[in-house]
């Protein structure tokens, strides 16, 4: 257990609780340790605490019942279409690169049929900071694709999920960045997705997203598990 000694104490305290429930150490309709009991084991005061409950109530990770105290909620797939959700889970993980598979895999093929030439130059600028951005590149990477898709309601769903997995493909990002070969492997997935979609070949584009989704979900499984 970590003391907290930082100066946004309830954002802290929130993130001890999110990753005590992630490591299991909190499963889900277990019921939360007291206000008072939570202090004396973060070190912090009652308004932080009260603060920290707060905000996971709002992420809709604890439900508090009066008189009863604060419960541990399961994941709720309507979370994703708020901001800032947490991912308690593998599991949660794992479907959400199943709906990225079922998406993107369509999107890259239509983007493929779609693309403009405007594009193409966008997707090259994007892979040439690839290696300085990190996760943000990969983002607006996905992200020019499902717009060359042309489809808005897409376009929002992908925004949705990548929101839902910001936090952890942002670790997972700079994690990967001590291994050169990786970050070389994603670069050239990524290459070759560009050239399958400049080239105007729909299934080589879905094939090649298929490839490359697969392999980024089962390198984040493995790290995920190592962490554990």
């Amino acid at each position: 257990m970590e003391r907290i000694s930082n100066k946004k104490v309830s954002d802290s305290v929130v993130e001890q609780i999110e990753k005590m429930i992630e490591s299991g150490t909190f499963a889900i309709g277990d019921k939360l340790p007291s206000v008072r009991e939570l202090c004396d084991l973060f070190g912090v005061g009652r308004s932080a605490v009260r603060d920290a409950l707060t905000t996971l109530k709002g992420k809709g990770t604890v439900d508090v019942r009066r008189g009863e105290g604060t419960f541990i909620c399961g994941f709720d797939s309507a979370s994703l279409f708020k901001s800032q959700v947490m991912l308690p889970s593998l599991k949660d993980i794992n479907e959400l690169f199943q709906v990225r598979k079922m998406l993107e895999t369509g999107i890259a093929e239509v983007a493929a049929l779609n693309r403009s030439d405007e594009v193409v130059s966008e997707l090259e600028e994007i892979l040439s900071l690839q290696t300085e951005a990190g996760w943000g590149s990969d983002y607006n990477f996905h992200m020019a694709i499902a717009k060359a898709a042309g489809n808005d309601i897409l376009i929002q769903l992908i925004e949705f999920i990548s929101a839902a997995m910001k936090k952890v493909m942002s670790e997972f990002y700079k994690k990967i960045e001590e291994d050169p070969e990786t970050v070389a492997e994603i670069e050239h997935q990524h290459q070759r997705i560009l050239q399958a979609i400049k080239a105007r070949e729909p299934q080589t584009a879905r094939r090649e997203m298929m490839d490359h989704l697969s392999f980024v979900e089962e390198l984040l499984r493995g790290s995920i598990l190592e962490s554990a």
